[in-house]
């Protein structure tokens, strides 16, 4: 059992890895393929769009084919992905690697999240799904430092093809060590130990009657848009933005970017079991205590960080990592909507429309800084400046105040629907 999850979230581990894998060398990759900011934008768009795209048919086959088979095509699927990034002679097979990437990606996580429901004790499930999660974002902290430092001392194609090696090797653990459902049980079933209920997993996304009826519940909708509003502002900076913007922006050494980049991901699992936790002892006020106080937050930071006059100082660039690190934990608050809200039956479309949600944001936010340092003039790295980004990660505002109205709403919505709330007009 331990066995079987150590090596599904160590493969976890290397697909955060393969995800932020331009994290740090954003700049080298611009320069690798002449590509402009826009362009630069592509490669993580289209990748995350994949992602997501991606999620239905994951929960399809996962269904009929379990985790063991699904996670070590997801592995093969990001090793060639990964060698064909290494031996890219230009950007157009680039962003198809990444494509490539995002859709073996896409099969990871889910099924690590399978393995655990069914090789676990249902009592245990929710502990070993946020375990699973904070062990699983060390990964952005290989991308950030060892392979950066790889790729500066070696050349892209060693960086990237070491990757895809390491993607290799874990397919093949996978088929050898991996199993989808214990030897004593003949399908992916989730058994409560305390009182003996037994369960069938599923993950698969209903049909469009299914999604129409998940999507006109108010609390799928909550779920969405909280998850659309938290999160994508990291996202935005681990992946491709943060690393050029501190040091091409804002002066600091590659080191001291990663270091505030470290920070980020260090924050967010410490973050985790503590708006966990307080997610738990409220479930009625999450919204007004959690959310939208972390949206105000990343808001705040960003605006005082865009506003100093000149460099902001080191420390600040820290409290900003330290702000955009609640996102991550404040979205998984989502799923809590997601599975309070739904039926049994509808749960799992639910929780596909919620994830559609953080990733749909993350992939607007990056495409409009790209376009934003484009349309300024600012399309290469040797045009980067801190006048330039401040300008476009106040795109990002948009994003935060549309999204924080539609939580306002739906929470409203779901509230009258749960009873404990009035319809407007009724006294």
């Amino acid at each position: 059992m331990w066995t079987i999850w150590i090596v599904a979230v160590l493969g976890y581990v290397l697909s955060v890895t393969n995800r932020t894998s331009l994290s740090a060398v954003g700049v080298d990759a611009a320069q690798h393929f002449g590509a402009d900011a826009s362009t630069l934008s592509m490669f993580a768009v289209l990748q995350l769009g994949v992602y997501g795209l991606m999620q239905i048919p994951i929960g399809l086959w996962l269904d009929r084919y379990g985790a063991r088979p699904i996670m070590a095509i997801g592995m093969a699927v990001m090793a060639v992905g990964q060698l064909i990034m290494a031996v890219s002679p230009n950007v157009g097979v680039a962003i198809f690697a990444r494509m490539l990437l995002g859709a073996g990606d896409a099969a990871i996580f889910p099924g690590a999240l399978r393995l655990v429901a069914t090789w676990f004790p249902a009592q245990r499930n929710p502990l070993m799904v946020q375990l699973t999660g904070i062990v699983g974002q060390m990964g952005q902290l290989v991308s950030i430092l060892p392979l950066a430092a790889l790729l500066h001392a070696t050349s892209w194609s060693i960086a990237f093809g070491s990757l895809a090696g390491l993607a290799l090797l874990f397919a093949v653990l996978i088929v050898l060590l991996v199993r989808n459902h214990p030897p004593e049980r003949a399908a992916d079933v989730s058994v409560d130990t305390q009182t003996g209920a037994i369960r069938v997993v599923t993950s698969a996304i209903d049909t469009r009657v299914g999604l129409r009826a998940a999507w006109a519940n108010p609390g799928t909708r909550l779920a969405f848009w909280s998850h659309f509003t938290t999160p994508f502002a990291g996202t935005a900076f681990v992946m491709l933005w943060g690393f050029p913007f501190l040091t091409a922006g804002e002066g600091l050494s590659s080191g001291q970017a990663s270091l505030v980049q470290s920070t980020f991901v260090l924050m967010g699992i410490v973050f985790g079991p503590v708006i966990g936790i307080l997610s738990s002892r409220n479930p009625t006020r999450r919204s007004h205590m959690l959310v939208l106080p972390v949206v105000g937050i990343q808001l705040v930071a960003w605006v005082v960080v865009l506003a100093w006059p000149g460099p902001a100082p080191f420390w600040l660039l820290l409290l900003l990592a330290v702000a955009l690190a609640t996102g991550g934990p404040a979205s998984m608050i989502a799923f809590d909507h997601a599975r309070t809200h739904n039926p049994s039956h509808q749960l799992s479309t639910a929780t596909g429309i919620t994830n559609v949600g953080g990733f749909l944001a993350g992939l607007l936010a990056i495409l409009f800084i790209g376009v934003a340092l484009d349309v300024q003039g600012a399309s290469e790295p040797a045009d980067y400046t801190l006048e330039a980004f401040r300008l476009a990660f106040l795109t990002q505002i948009p994003i935060w105040l549309v999204g924080a109205a539609f939580i306002l709403r739906e929470r409203k919505r779901t509230r009258i629907r749960m009873g404990l709330d009035r319809p407007r007009g009724e006294r």
